[in-house]
């Protein structure tokens, strides 16, 4: 081999079992792709040390070190670090958020599990600053300000900080991040800075999330990559040093000290790249979508690649360590399946389950085959005749062969069924079979067109690590009012291609791998753009591969710690813990002198409860939640009172938040919904309301009330009801405006909406009523795509007709329903127990059960707008029924159009003849659940394979009771005329939950 044109490249892994370490020949021609040489060692302690011994053991196993042009490292360093919550390498974080007005009642670290909490948080500052969405500055920065936080966070010993702004990934000329990072660096000399906008995406308490997790981990990763390059002088490695990324791309040494974040899924990707990689010197094979299947001794990671050799990324947003995130990461799934997993057959049933239990690493000993007493899964591979080289064969050989049938027929099921929850369509496509575990798996699978297993299987992460390219990255907000969206996507790729390029990449060896367009909704003229960049190395170092400086030391760094600041994490209120079943059962709501004094426990359930009464729309209410929870974390006091409860002449106000979700998850709400309403309070010369009503109890507006309602703001009660029993997507179709005859909105009016940062607009008088959602949906957008909204007070008398009443109580019952359906393992069952919560069979019913197997989706005047198809799954689809309580089977397909919220349900049977049943429509109630786990799901969140529940509830008589109600509420009312509505039962008035604990209280 000459070595003038050899490109090897050494690549490592870091598995929770075995770090393994491969030679790859990359240079062109027939020699692209052998492995030279491999090894397999077992992970250490020291997880460095590990690497370095697999290393070595390669090394030995080749002549050509000198070629080697370089080292690439996937690690679970940083990803440990936090899981095992190890002080010794985790800093305290200050954080310093750039919002101005807005986001103040969620905090940093407001979302964060009370241990990680009390481990990492730091001071925080709510400065001046921040964007709206059209690029436009909130605030300015003011310098003092953050010069005075400075000299706090030097107080207190802190050595990493946090800097987030509002919007921040859109701003490129302004840079308010990078201006105050400046000023801290300077202000207080050595400190770590972290940038949000350096970290992850649209979503400002996500994004936030990440940059603080990443920022606790700075001095542990310059510590961890200096030890790596330390480990290849010490092999007599002259090469550079990478480490594997998330997205399959290469970090330098010093990219990954400043950004460990980026490391913590590189094990998957890394299995799924090397997948992709060996498919390809398969000369069958060309680029096309695959599922890749890595089977370990204890799980399987399942993961989608695309064409472009990547894998698929997750949702915007997922969760690690119980901290909600939305930086990059790949699509896996993990199940409870590998070559350790226990095998057990029912005494009663016969019936035969796999794992999840896991003998994991001690196989070799308690594996039958190996000797031990263990019936395992790979233990039942070898009895079948699929693997005669593990083990001794005739200690396998008195396994009946019904328990043989058993366990294939349970590992094929659940292969199949996960598989096919990770497609994105019906259509068959190949998998991709590696790990150590591969074994397990059948040749055929169901919606799987072909079974591959290639050589090297074992070591594909691996080779993932090896081939590992050069990335770039633009996520950002364009206008698109005087140009084609075409015409700015090709502006947007260039630039992630000349910065891939300006980081290393080959600019004859680069291509566009992911590039997307999003709409945005209430917003023309400008669209949110993501695309990608990768090529391979050029094997030159990029100017902005700065050498990683020593970490500093820090005095008694593995005891001393700086004092934690007063927060909502050390409450005064201490929310009761719902650890079992028992403890859900147990709990009673605290009712004082017949209003409901909220706790935690009941937040998170009325949350859970909203969600799943938006219908599919409302938006989520979590960071409503995360805010109400934190002012009961302190000791303010959110109230709840029946309608019973009110005065005769008593003044009811009602209102909520409008706006974009694009926006409202990045620039979190601030007071526009209190001045909105206190500016119309004095208008017509009141102080305040006697209470609060929701205008819709469906999504986020189902709590924003209890927010101003609490004693922090204006300390007056909400009723418990509301204004649509449900969500819709416009202002007018409300039970006020049923009731309303004169159709020109004037039980709305006046109405009130405020921008939050100086902005209010009152409209007094509609020549219609749609006219009133109509024209403060155009102010809403010049004010910054969402405001807050108050509505004329209402008189107790016209609200006790109006209002459909004991909506939260509703929504508790039902987020209690699901917790206790989670608890007691019975998501089975879920569909019955949620009937049960919400007024019995008579009153509502499943409407069907299965997958998703098909969704439309746009954008139009604001609104999503599409449809969603389930189609009933098969008795094979079925791995967790119920024997006590089998499920109720279903045929045919579901068809559901949505506008923001679902609009009717559609039944389609195939048998001797078609037939087409209309089985729900609006005003009744069509929820959409996650069968996996009870939550619901909004109409962004359906996607090919998941598996899912549909929930009718009949609606209240405010809607049906009348024409107008039918013809504001029903199916005209969304352009079906030709559509009847025809209830879906009686309906059922919910319970008051302070009716029944009252007497306890």
């Amino acid at each position: 081999m000459s070595s003038v044109h050899s490109i090897l490249r050494l690549g490592v892994d870091v598995g929770g079992t075995n770090t393994d370490a491969v030679l790859l020949d990359l240079s062109e021609g027939s020699r692209r792709g052998q492995v030279l040489a491999s090894a397999k060692h077992l992970t250490t302690a020291d997880v460095t040390l590990g690497i370095q011994n697999a290393i070595e053991s390669v090394l030995t196993q080749t002549q050509y070190k000198s070629d080697i042009q370089a080292l690439c490292i996937g690690t679970t360093h940083f990803v440990n670090a936090l899981v095992e919550r190890d002080p010794r390498r985790l800093d305290r974080v200050a954080v310093i958020r750039l919002c101005g007005p807005f986001t103040h009642g969620t905090p940093p670290f407001v979302g964060f599990p009370h241990e990680l909490r009390d481990l990492l948080e730091g001071p925080h500052f709510l400065l001046s600053g921040g964007l709206q969405i059209d690029g436009s500055e909130i605030a300015s920065v003011v310098v003092a300000q953050v010069e005075s936080a400075c000299d706090e966070i030097n107080r207190q010993g802190i050595h990493a900080v946090v800097v987030s702004s509002v919007f921040a990934p859109i701003d490129f000329e302004i840079q308010q991040e990078e201006t105050v990072a400046a000023i801290v660096r300077k202000r207080i000399q050595g400190m770590d800075v972290v940038c949000s906008k350096d970290v992850a995406a649209i979503g400002l308490l996500e994004r936030e999330n990440a940059s603080i997790l990443n920022a606790a981990l700075l001095r542990y990763a310059k510590k961890t990559v200096i030890g790596f390059k330390k480990a290849a002088q010490i092999l007599e490695l002259k090469c550079s040093v990478f480490i594997t990324s998330n997205d399959g791309t290469l970090l330098s040494c010093a990219q990954a000290a400043r950004l460990p974040i980026r490391t913590f899924s590189s094990g998957p990707t890394n299995s799924m790249r090397g997948a992709a990689f060996l498919a390809a010197l398969d000369s069958g094979i060309s680029k096309q979508s695959a599922l890749v299947v890595d089977i370990g001794g204890t799980t399987t990671d399942i993961g989608m690649l695309l064409p472009s050799g990547f894998p698929r990324q997750a949702a915007v947003h997922h969760e690690f360590c119980g901290v909600l995130l939305n930086f990059s990461m790949p699509h896996v799934t993990s199940i409870g399946l590998g070559g350790g997993s226990i095998v057990r057959e029912d005494p009663v049933t016969h019936k035969v389950t796999v794992g999840p239990n896991s003998v994991g690493h001690r196989i070799t000993s308690e594996s039958l085959v190996f000797g031990g007493s263990t019936l395992t899964a790979t233990d039942v591979v070898v009895a079948a005749g699929r693997a005669s080289n593990i083990g001794d064969e005739s200690l396998v050989s008195g396994i009946g062969q019904s328990i043989i049938e058993g366990a294939q027929s349970a590992i094929k099921k659940m292969l199949q069924n996960y598989l096919d929850a990770m497609k994105t369509s019906s259509q068959d496509i190949p998998v991709y079979l590696v790990g150590g575990g591969s074994i397990l798996a059948p040749d055929v699978l169901a919606g799987i067109s072909r079974v591959h297993r290639f050589p090297h299987f074992d070591v594909a992460n691996a080779v993932g690590a090896a081939i590992a390219q050069i990335s770039g990255i633009i996520d950002s907000f364009e206008d698109t009012s005087t140009r084609t969206i075409v015409q700015v996507r090709a502006d947007v790729e260039a630039r992630a291609i000349a910065q891939a390029i300006a980081s290393g990449a080959d600019p004859h060896h680069i291509a566009i791998v992911e590039s997307e367009v999003i709409p945005i909704a209430y917003t023309t003229g400008r669209c949110r753009f993501y695309v990608k960049a990768a090529g391979d190395w050029s094997g030159v170092a990029s100017p902005s591969w700065l050498e990683v400086d020593d970490p500093p030391r820090i005095a008694g760094e593995t005891a001393s710690r700086p004092q934690m600041v007063a927060s909502a994490a050390a409450s005064a209120v201490v929310a009761p813990v719902m650890r079992t079943a028992s403890d859900i059962l147990e709990y009673e709501p605290r009712i004082k002198r017949r209003e409901w004094l909220l706790s935690e426990v009941d937040l998170e359930w009325i949350a859970d409860g909203c969600y799943v009464l938006g219908c599919g729309g409302g938006g989520s209410p979590l960071h409503t939640f995360l805010e109400l929870r934190e002012l009961v974390r302190s000791g303010e006091t959110v109230r709840v009172i029946d309608f019973s409860s009110v005065t005769s002449n008593g003044l009811i106000g009602w209102g909520g938040g409008m706006g974009s979700p694009e926006v409202s998850s990045e620039r979190l709400l601030g007071n526009e919904y209190q001045e909105a309403s206190e500016e119309l309070w004095s208008l017509i010369g009141i102080v305040k309301p006697e209470a609060l009503c929701a205008i819709e109890i469906g999504g986020a507006n189902g709590m924003i009330n209890m927010i101003l309602g609490s004693t922090k703001y204006v300390n007056i009660p909400c009723i418990d009801g509301d204004f649509m029993g449900r969500a819709y997507p416009t202002w007018h179709q409300t039970t006020v405006n049923v009731y309303d005859v004169s159709g020109t909105g004037a039980k709305m009016l006046p109405s009130a909406i405020s921008s939050g940062d100086g902005n209010i607009m009152i409209m007094t008088k509609a020549k219609r009523d749609i006219d009133v959602d109509a024209s403060l949906r155009a102010a809403c957008v010049e004010m910054g795509t969402h405001v807050g909204q108050a509505s004329c007070p209402l008189e107790a008398d016209y609200v006790d007709n109006s209002m459909i009443k004991n909506t939260i109580s509703l929504s508790w019952r039902i987020g209690r329903a699901i917790a206790l359906a989670r608890k007691q393992s019975s998501l089975s069952r879920i569909g019955s127990i949620l009937v049960d919560a919400v007024g019995g069979s008579s009153s509502a019913k499943v409407l069907f059960m299965g997958k998703i197997t098909d969704v439309r989706r746009r954008v139009y005047k604001g609104h999503t707008i599409g449809e969603v198809i389930i189609t009933a799954l098969t008795v094979d689809d079925d791995v967790d029924d119920d024997p006590d309580h089998p499920m109720e089977r279903f045929t045919g397909t579901l068809n559901i159009p949505f506008k923001n919220e679902n609009l009717y349900a559609e039944h389609t049977t195939h048998d001797a003849i078609t037939t087409v049943r209309m089985v729900a429509t609006v005003p009744d109630l069509i929820a959409v659940l996650d069968a996996q786990n009870g939550s619901a799901l909004g109409t962004p969140q359906y996607k090919y394979g998941l598996r899912v529940l549909v929930l009718g509830i009949t609606a209240a008589p405010q809607w049906t009771g009348s024409e107008r109600g039918i013809a504001l509420g029903g199916p005209s009312a969304f352009g079906f005329t030709h559509i009847s509505y025809k209830p879906l039962g009686k309906y059922t008035q919910p319970r008051s939950v302070i009716e029944e604990y009252a007497c306890n209280s």
